[in-house]
């Protein structure tokens, strides 16, 4: 008779931080993609020039796109570390941006601002869970 083992296809460890990283990866990804096709309709309403919505946007791509790659590796624990630092400067970016008035935000630009603020720091929260669970 002849044993037959498998091999463990996932470290559960890690299964929180891969998913936030993923999560953040994907809607950061959705919204830059929408910021692309909408950067014109964007500017009028939150005071960004059309250039700066659209390299917000480019930016909010090519970030998801690395992110995603990132959550791909089987060592995950640098990466969320730098993900998280990542995401802790754009929401003190943000909130600086806001409370210096170093743009010429509107209001619906203000609000936007401090959602993107909220959003970055929700998930580097999320993925700092995930960071502490590993062993």
């Amino acid at each position: 008779m002849t044993a037959v083992t498998t091999p463990i296809l996932s470290d559960a460890t890690d299964s929180l931080l891969r998913f936030a990283l993923r999560a953040d990866a994907t809607v950061t990804g959705a919204v830059g993609l929408a910021g692309v096709l909408l950067a014109r309709q964007m500017s009028a309403l939150s005071g960004f020039t059309a250039a700066q919505e659209y390299a917000v946007a480019a930016f909010c791509v090519l970030y998801g796109a690395a992110v995603y790659f990132l959550s791909a590796l089987p060592d995950v624990r640098r990466a969320g570390i730098g993900v998280i630092a990542a995401n802790l400067v754009c929401t003190v970016a943000a909130v600086a941006v806001v409370e210096t008035g170093v743009l010429p935000l509107t209001g619906i630009g203000v609000a936007a601002t401090l959602a993107s603020a909220a959003y970055t720091g929700f998930f580097a929260w999320l993925q700092y869970r995930g960071l502490r669970r590993l062993p």
